[in-house]
């Protein structure tokens, strides 16, 4: 099967002190790497780890915790970023390789654009609460028992990509959002750095239960 294989990743290797920090079989993790990859078709990275480094890469990162495709560079790589991946979307991307015989469309980042060419606001069901200025703003509050709007509270579904307002998780059953807690936006890449998952990233403009369209 040379030259035919995918190699799943899952994880990503320090390369500190020659990639002591993860023995795999008295091995270093990234040895193991490399040589798997070296007659591989192409690479899917499972997860935020494999994808971005994730917490293991967060500053100052002792470790030198490094995302594959900062280490095989000659390679296909496809980016099935999420901590962990829905389940469906890992399902999916493998089960487009072996029925189509190619790899599917990738987007800038190296992310399959059919799990992650949309924003998981796009699609909460929580979003016509935004769109009302309808929000949560405290935990247990009367708004939240009402279901509105998680952004005040540090939701990073407007600025995340993802599949997760859509597929869901557990066979469809719910996603952190629809269980009352805000998306932390662990499917972009350097997450883990960006401060408290409780505070706004940014100030995104909604129309508000008072505003129409000519007034924003």
């Amino acid at each position: 099967y040379k030259g035919q294989y995918i190699l799943a990743v899952e994880g990503n290797p320090p390369l500190n002190e020659g990639g002591m920090f993860c023995i795999d079989g008295g091995k270093p993790f990234v040895e193991k790497l490399k040589l798997m990859a070296e007659d591989a078709m192409a690479i899917i990275a499972w997860g935020a780890c494999a994808s971005w480094g994730c917490v293991q890469a967060a500053k100052p990162n002792p470790t030198q915790a490094t995302p594959i495709d900062k280490v095989i560079t000659n390679k296909p790589i496809i980016k099935v970023p999420g901590c962990p991946p829905i389940a469906e979307v890992m399902t999916g991307v493998v089960t487009f390789i072996t029925t189509f015989g190619k790899l599917p469309e990738l987007d800038r980042q190296g992310r399959p654009k059919m799990f992650y060419s949309q924003r998981i606001h796009d699609k909460c069901y929580r979003r016509p609460h935004f769109d009302a200025g309808q929000f949560v703003e405290e935990w247990d509050d009367e708004a939240a028992r009402k279901g509105y709007c998680l952004y005040k509270m540090g939701c990073k579904g407007p600025t995340t990509y993802n599949a997760c307002s859509t597929v869901r998780w557990n066979g469809g059953v719910s996603f952190p959002i629809q269980s009352g807690h805000g998306c932390i936006g662990c499917s972009e890449d350097g997450f883990w750095d960006k401060g408290s998952f409780y505070d706004r990233l940014t100030t995104i403009k909604q129309f508000g239960i008072e505003r129409n369209a000519d007034q924003i």
